[in-house]
């Protein structure tokens, strides 16, 4: 793993975003809806999460924030999942 920041940031301003651990998501993992999406989300509900990004321990084609894979929330913490906290503007 590699400490936080320690490459330039994304078009987007956001920093490290795959590569260090797997990101538990909000979304729920499902079938995007056809045709065209800016940001979709999957599913309304289900068993499992959203992981996006890869982690330290798969091979490099897994290290990529479109990778996504999906897990049960129920199943536990360890050195490979993480979730990243979001600070907005509040203007």
């Amino acid at each position: 793993t590699r400490e936080v920041g320690a490459y330039p940031a994304n078009p987007w301003g956001l920093f490290d975003m795959h590569g260090n651990v797997w990101e538990w998501c909000a979304d729920w993992y499902g079938d995007y809806s056809e045709g065209l999406a800016t940001d979709p989300t999957g599913s309304k509900n289900g068993l499992h999460r959203v992981l996006r990004g890869g982690s330290w321990e798969q091979q490099a084609w897994f290290s990529r924030s479109a990778t996504r894979a999906d897990g049960p929330p129920a199943s536990g913490w360890d050195n490979r999942l993480g979730f990243r906290l979001l600070l907005t503007d509040s203007e």
